[in-house]
């Protein structure tokens, strides 16, 4: 029978488990990402499992997000992660050397192997016809440590991309037009496996973008043919003895198909504050513009800063706009600088920053309350700016770059220039210096882990008990980001490892009374009721630790997000859903929830009976495996691989 892509790759990774969607699977991994921020979080959590060297090879330790060195903190965290790349075996990039994704896919990525990465946006890497995942921090250390990567299996929905691209249309249009059409839960528990003829005149990063921002429609990854596209930029990058050839079969049957025909697309924008509000340029022409931000892993192509440099050439950006220049790795900056690309933005007025996350996760480049900020990062939640009061749109380089160029939200087919074509160089070959490789085994023991105060142990995490009786101490709404659970931005992140000095930003923006309610309970227990797709965006899992380290027992909502639905049971917090969604309504802030007898409840099958203020009944569901259900019992990944017998 012919095969989707994807289902190749899912097989010939497959440990446990039936190809069925929905039903749990167990997959190999054979490379790890790891990103500074909750990269720390993985290694504080393979240290407490006992493990001495990580079986995936490479792993990659890559210091993307916390560039900005206003005191120590970061400085010392980088020690620390460089130490633990010694001990454990992993690679090191150091800062400056840019973004994590684009930097995989350009040293690192292979095409069929498989990826887990502790970033959502780790399914950049399907672009070259790789399984890339991201997954919770605990989850990667499992796979770094030997274990399998457990998931719901996929549905595959087939993303046919007919015609041609007009001018001043490029990938970041095509994505934004999935998430009009489908919204930031439309892919949940899907992969978005791309094929057709529309496929030729999307090079490797155009790919990229698609595959990126994925995860903003709910994808469990993107996977793109490796194909003579594919090659190329193998080749560029000196790689190309390690392509080889990916396809679907002919006549292969997916479970959804979707068809785009490209020349029908046009310039698409993202208002604040979500992805999925994606509207046409032309509908929001002539809005001020305060900010046009440039980079991202959501657009990290050598096209992309070369696009903008060629419309502003000879230009100046109009006054009082910023346009801020951050480039997505060393060797993108490189190329601009050898090619001339980089004097005509500086000359234009643009502002230049370093090779890195930077901006787009609020670590730098915050805009002023309340004014528009046009960015091509892949999110644009609230506050994920660095400023609360932000009003962030997503857009493409072109888009952004006239509007830097006339202060208005601008359709960049209104430019009366003509459009400009980039070829990227032929030579894009990495500085291998830039990567520490690995110590040998017999050198790494002797390294010791440079801890500091900000990276204290994990906190012990109790058992699931036999029956929960606890208020809900919050209610929230829908599409919930693990963003509004734990902020980032340079005031909160570089603190993420500290999961004590963290806590008390939990739900800042969402109920900033939350933190001194949930240590007012302490070890007694809470519960967290949401709306839909509660936990979407990015995979940090200190947005399901550090809540369990204040108390919360249950989550309950009409709809999780996958990532998070995964973490949550990983740090002994039980996953629940409404069996009527109507029922949401049924509870308020204060309301007291009482489960008997948890654990054969869970054991039994998917219902679970909760009594509302002893007087009411509330039918709820779970969707665990027995393994998720084993380590929910125990509090935890960590406590459940130490057991007798598992450590």
């Amino acid at each position: 029978m012919p095969e989707t892509l994807s289902h190749k790759l899912i097989g010939a990774h497959l440990i446990e488990g039936d190809m069925v969607p929905g039903r749990e699977i167990a997959l190999r991994m054979d490379q790890a990402l790891l990103q500074d921020i909750l990269g720390t979080l993985v290694m504080l959590e393979l240290d407490a499992m006992g493990i001495e060297r990580v079986k995936t090879s490479p792993s990659v330790q890559y210091i993307d997000h916390t560039l900005i060195q206003q005191d120590n903190i970061n400085a010392d965290a980088h020690l620390f992660l460089k130490s633990a790349c010694e001990r454990l075996g992993v690679w090191y990039s150091g800062p400056g050397n840019g973004i994590s994704h684009p930097m995989h896919m350009e040293r690192f990525g292979k095409p069929g192997d498989s990826l887990v990465g502790c970033d959502s946006h780790t399914t950049a890497a399907g672009a070259l016809g790789m399984l890339a995942i991201g997954a919770g921090g605990i989850e990667v250390a499992m796979a770094m440590a030997g274990e399998p990567l457990y998931l719901p299996m996929p549905r595959i929905v087939g993303v046919e991309l007919v015609g041609k691209l007009p001018v001043w249309v490029s990938a970041k249009d095509i994505v934004l037009e999935l998430l009009r059409r489908h919204g930031v839960a439309g892919a949940r528990n899907c992969i978005l496996e791309y094929y057709g003829p529309g496929l030729d005149g999307l090079d490797a990063m155009d790919r990229h973008v698609l595959a990126n921002m994925g995860t903003e429609m709910g994808a469990t990854t993107s996977v793109f043919p490796s194909d003579d596209v594919t090659r190329r930029f193998m080749a560029s990058r000196g790689r190309e003895a390690e392509w080889i050839p990916l396809a679907a079969d002919p006549g292969c049957a997916y479970d959804i198909d979707e068809r785009i025909d490209l020349s029908q697309l046009q310039p698409l924008i993202a208002l604040p504050s979500s992805p999925d509000k994606v509207v046409s340029v032309s509908e929001v022409a002539g809005e001020p513009v305060y900010q046009a931000y440039i980079g991202s892993s959501g657009n990290p192509g050598y096209r992309d800063f070369a696009v903008v440099a060629e419309i502003v050439r000879g230009r100046n950006v109009a006054n009082g706009v910023s346009l801020d220049i951050n480039p997505s790795t060393r060797q993108i900056l490189s190329a601009l600088i050898d090619e001339g690309h980089l004097s005509s933005l500086v000359a234009a007025g643009a502002r230049l920053h370093q090779p890195g996350c930077n901006g787009c996760i609020g670590m730098g480049q915050a805009p002023a309350a309340g004014r528009n900020s046009l960015r091509t990062v892949p999110r644009n939640f609230p506050g994920r700016s660095g400023t609360r009061e932000d009003s962030v749109f997503l857009c493409s380089p072109e888009t952004a770059a006239a509007s830097a160029l006339h202060g208005v939200i601008t359709d960049p087919r209104t430019l009366g220039m003509a459009y400009p074509r980039i070829r990227e160089p032929e030579d894009m070959t990495a500085n291998e210096q830039m990567f520490v490789p690995p110590l040998p085994p017999e050198q790494a023991r002797g390294v010791s882990l440079l801890a500091t105060d900000n990276t204290p142990p994990l906190p012990a995490l109790d058992p699931l008990p036999e029956s929960i009786d606890a208020p809900v101490l919050l209610k929230a709404g829908d599409n919930i980001s693990t963003d509004d659970i734990m902020p980032a931005g340079a005031r909160v992140l570089p603190i993420w490892s500290n999961i004590h000095a963290s806590a008390e930003f939990t739900f800042e923006t969402v109920d900033p009374d939350y933190v001194y309610r949930a240590r007012e309970r302490g070890n007694a227990g809470h519960i967290i009721v949401a709306g839909d797709n509660y936990g979407q965006g990015s995979s940090r899992e200190n947005a399901a630790l550090v809540p369990r380290f204040l108390g919360l027992q249950v989550v309950i909502a009409r709809s999780i997000a996958r990532i998070h639905w995964q973490n949550l049971p990983c740090f002994g917090v039980l996953p629940l859903t409404f069996e009527d969604p109507a029922d949401l309504d049924r509870l308020q802030q204060g309301d007291r929830l009482h489960i008997a007898g948890l654990r054969q409840q869970l054991a039994a099958g998917q219902r679970i009976v909760a009594t509302l203020n002893d007087v009411g009944t509330l039918y709820l569901c779970h969707e665990l495996s027995q393994r998720q259900q084993a380590i929910l019992s125990q509090g935890g990944v960590i406590n459940w691989l130490n057991m007798e017998g598992r450590s």
